[in-house]
């Protein structure tokens, strides 16, 4: 279809059947790429360049393009060398102060990275009881590849995981990778120690989710060390039972619900010492009174005392 040089954009319109901003938009695209020109004999017309120069300035713009991108490239390239050498440098340079681990996902990108690190000892303890499949899910990778690595491993439990069965079957899988767990009817708030050196504590234990401290402090690291062996000492195997008090008859859970009752606390916090809930609190303190044939609490305390159930 043949278009007359001097027809405006109304007549393209018409010989194209297309709309006005169509053709507008076609015009604007073509000067775009200076195959449109402006004349130098009418003032405000536009004329097409000849399919030769058309060609060798399209192809003249795409190697301009394709050198600027090149050029690019080599910029981002020497970036991503300089960022990699200085996170390796500021990894290799001895961290002496305490960082705070905003969120779930800081704390897990945390671990993931001291995981691989460790090399020869891991002391962990998960105080709670039963933990979340979200957590036991997230950390099984960790521990075995650790474990896999020969890194020695320590995990404290509280005496209540014992009655769920997928906290108790990750516990156990952690000794059949060749790790040691014992359990404790109360444990001090959550910590992980990696190699003596580095340690993950919660910001606020009664709400993990809000973050962690990551310290390598020689005097918070040897504090938590001691607490650890000083727990770990009093708490039992998990192939083992938890042996009743000869005199009272009494489990140790049931010797510290006992305790913690007897200091004024109420059934949920009491619950959230031993890691279970509240109605597990009011169900053994009614199994304890039943065998004291007590009708109420401060009766069964009285007949404790009297039956020689001393608390610890």
């Amino acid at each position: 279809m043949s278009c007359d040089p001097q027809g405006g954009v109304q007549e393209l319109c018409e010989r194209l059947g297309v709309s006005e901003s169509t053709v507008r938009g076609a015009l604007d695209r073509l000067a775009e790429l200076r195959l449109l020109r402006a004349s130098r004999d009418e003032a405000g017309v536009m004329r097409p360049v000849s399919p030769e120069l058309g060609l060798e300035l399209l192809l003249r713009r795409q190697q301009e393009e394709l050198l600027r991108r090149q050029q690019e490239l080599e910029l981002t390239k020497a970036a991503t060398a300089q960022a990699i050498a200085e996170y390796a440098n500021l990894r290799r340079r001895p961290a002496s102060d305490t960082q705070r681990l905003v969120g779930l996902d800081a704390i897990q990108a945390r671990l993931e990275v001291l995981a691989r690190e460790v090399s020869g000892e891991c002391l962990s303890v998960m105080p709670g009881g039963a933990q979340s499949p979200a957590s036991l899910a997230a950390s099984r990778p960790l521990d075995d590849s650790a474990m896999s690595r020969g890194v020695s491993t320590k995990v404290l439990y509280q005496d209540s995981m014992r009655h769920d069965p997928a906290t108790l079957a990750y516990a156990r899988w952690i000794e059949q990778s060749g790790g040691e767990v014992r359990t404790c009817p109360t444990l001090p708030p959550r910590m992980l120690v990696f190699d003596r050196e580095v340690a993950l504590v919660p910001i606020d234990p009664s709400d993990t989710k809000r973050g962690a401290l990551c310290t390598r402090e020689p005097g918070i690291i040897a504090s938590l060390i001691a607490l650890f062996e000083q727990t770990w000492h009093s708490a039992a195997p998990l192939g083992a039972d938890r042996p009743k008090d000869t005199q009272s008859g009494l489990t140790p859970t049931e010797q510290e619900l006992l305790k913690l009752l007897a200091s004024g606390l109420t059934d949920e916090v009491a619950g959230r010492r031993l890691g279970i809930s509240a109605r597990s609190v009011r169900r053994q303190m009614a199994g304890l009174m039943q065998r004291l044939d007590a009708s109420r609490r401060f009766e069964a305390g009285l007949k404790t005392a009297l039956h020689g159930w001393h608390l610890p």
